[in-house]
This record gives structure tokens, sequence and C-alpha cells, in this order.
């Protein structure tokens, strides 16, 4: 089987899945959802205070948008263990690097097209009900923040799938990511610590940020969190090589 055919493939397991198709749709839908909801009850309220940033408040629907990301990854390969789905894969793609190459570069590409997407509805979702406060594309740090948003989601999203390869299981996967960026990151980062900024949560949403205030840079923070996302994916290669169907 050819390389496109195998992607093709790939693509089309994630289509037919209703979770997980589901899960790639809301990172958009509720990223810019409640960017929006946001924007229109907080308004201009939100520019008064002392720590506003622009930027960084077009994307508060990415603290929700990324659940939707890694549900996605986690589910995206997890559906190879159910009812030896991935037996009937090695079938078909008998070498397991290139079906474990095609699945990761799948879930990669689903990603960051959703992601960058995501990433321009959520800013200017955000701007909506900011008035004349409002910022465009333009405005320092805006488009880089855009971008990274998208980026950023994608990173997540294999991050994900390369737990769930190594774990075999996209609810464990679940309870384990989610937990973790919405109470230990959190805590982490209320610490002020510089830890904090190498955590691959806390390090790709410093791009978010207009005038980042950390131990590193944006697209340096970026680098931090795909770097992890490769460890998770070479965990879960060397699992899928060495592990029975």
């Amino acid at each position: 089987m050819s390389s496109t055919a195998i992607l093709r493939s790939e693509w089309i397991k994630i289509r037919s899945v209703r979770g997980t198709f589901g899960s790639l749709l809301a990172i958009l839908l509720v990223s810019a959802g409640i960017g929006a909801l946001i924007s229109a009850g907080v308004g201009t309220g939100e520019a008064g205070g002392p720590d506003y940033d622009p930027v960084l408040f077009s994307f508060y629907g990415i603290n929700f948008g990324q659940i939707a990301a890694i549900a996605f990854g986690a589910t995206a390969f997890s559906t190879e263990f159910h009812n030896g789905a991935l037996r009937v894969s090695l079938t078909a793609v008998p070498r397991r690097a290139h079906f474990y190459a095609a699945k990761m570069a799948t879930v990669a590409c689903a990603a960051l097209a959703v992601g960058l997407v995501t990433g321009f509805a959520t800013f200017f979702a955000g701007q909506t009900g900011m008035g004349s406060y409002a910022i465009g594309l333009g405005d320092p740090g805006a488009l880089r923040a855009t971008v990274g948003a998208g980026v950023y989601l994608a990173l997540m999203a294999v991050l994900a799938a390369g737990l769930a390869a190594l774990l075999r299981s996209g609810v464990l996967v679940m309870s384990l990511l989610i937990p973790f960026i919405l109470i230990v990151s959190f805590v982490i980062g209320d610490l002020k610590s510089a830890v904090a900024d190498f955590l691959p949560d806390r390090a790709g949403q410093i791009a978010l940020h207009q005038y980042p205030d950390a131990a590193i840079g944006p697209w340096t923070g970026l680098a931090v969190t795909a770097a992890w996302a490769a460890a998770a994916v070479l965990a879960g290669w060397l699992a899928v090589r060495r592990r029975d169907a």
C-alpha cells in the first residue's frame, strides 16, 4: 500500500468515528464560542484592569479548546485498541513504522488545519465585544499569537496521541493530561517558578501573550511543547513496535 493510500485510510478512520471527528470540530467550536461569550460578557470592562493583555484576552477560549485537542489526539489513536482494530490495521499495513508515521501525520495535519482556523476565529471572536479597545492582526504580537495558538493546539493533540499509543487507553490519557493542565500546571504556574515555563502547556501558551514575561520566548516555548510531543510520539512508537497487536 502506498503512503498516500495509508494516509487516506487514516483520514477515513478519523472521519468515520463520531467521537474522534466530533472532538476535532469541538476544538474550533469550543475555543471560538467561549471566546465570543467571554468577550460579550466582559467587554470593555476587562480593558481597565492593570494586567490587561489585549492579545491574551482574545485566546481565553483556548483554555477549553485544548481539552478538545487532547480528546481528539487521545481518541484518534486509542480506537486502534478497540475490538482488535490494530490487528486489522497492521494486516493492511504490515510495516509498523509506516502505519505509525501515517497515523501521527494524519493526527498532526488534521489538528494543525483546524487549529489554525481556530486561532483566527478565536482571535476575532475575542475582540467582538471590546469596542474601541479592539485590536487587529497588525497590532504587536497578534498575528504571532494567532498562528501560535493553532500550532499549540496541534502539538497538544500529537502529545495526547503519542501517550495513547504508549498507554493504550484514551480514557487514561485524558484522565492524566486534563487534570494536569487544569490543576497541577495551574498551581505550579501560580508559584511564579521558572520551572512552569517548561511544562508542555505553559510553554506553548507563552506565544499567546502580547509581550511575554517568561524565562523563554514565544517560539522557544512552542519548541518546548514540541519536544514534549516528540518524546510522547517516540515513547508511543517504542510501545507499538514491541507489543503484540
